[in-house]
């Protein structure tokens, strides 16, 4: 098909990501690439929930990083999250429906062959180091990303 696709993800909402990742593996499935940036609040979904912050960061940095989400599954709702019961009810009902969840979706996408980058400034910004990300993310410039952008035949940003 020789078709790309490229999503700007900012949003660090599970349903956004959710809805980013159904479609990144979709297109995957018709053979288009899959360009994935993940920029300040996107980067959540792609830190590695495994992975502790480095001992050289600073004490905002630190700080930052013990009330932010670590990893795809602590994500807030977007929209009646109502302080995390919004997010159970729709996780039960994702359940009840047997639809996978986030973190299956992001597993999916990266044994699909997604790329995925993380906004360099972003990720000096917000404090993370690069080992704090799974490991498929390179770290690349708002330059490099638009390079990649602007040969897509697909662009979103969510």
């Amino acid at each position: 098909m020789n078709k790309k696709m490229n999503i700007l993800m900012f949003s660090g909402d599970y349903d956004k990501a959710l809805a980013a990742l159904v479609l990144a593996n979709s297109a995957r499935e018709l053979e288009v690439d899959v360009t994935m940036f993940f920029a300040f609040w996107g980067l959540f979904l792609v830190r590695d929930p495994e992975k502790g912050g480095a001992d050289d960061k600073s004490l905002y940095e630190k700080m930052f990083g013990m009330v932010t989400p670590k990893g795809p599954e602590e994500l807030p709702l977007s929209k009646m999250n109502m302080a995390g019961l919004g997010k159970y009810m729709l996780l039960e009902m994702m359940e009840d429906d047997k639809t996978p969840s986030l973190t299956d979706f992001l597993n999916g996408a990266r044994k699909k062959g997604v790329k995925f980058y993380g906004c360099k400034l972003s990720v000096d910004v917000m404090g993370f180091k690069e080992d704090e990300l799974i490991p498929e993310v390179k770290v690349i410039t708002a330059k490099e990303y638009l390079a990649d952008a602007l040969n897509s035949d697909l662009q979103l940003f969510i």
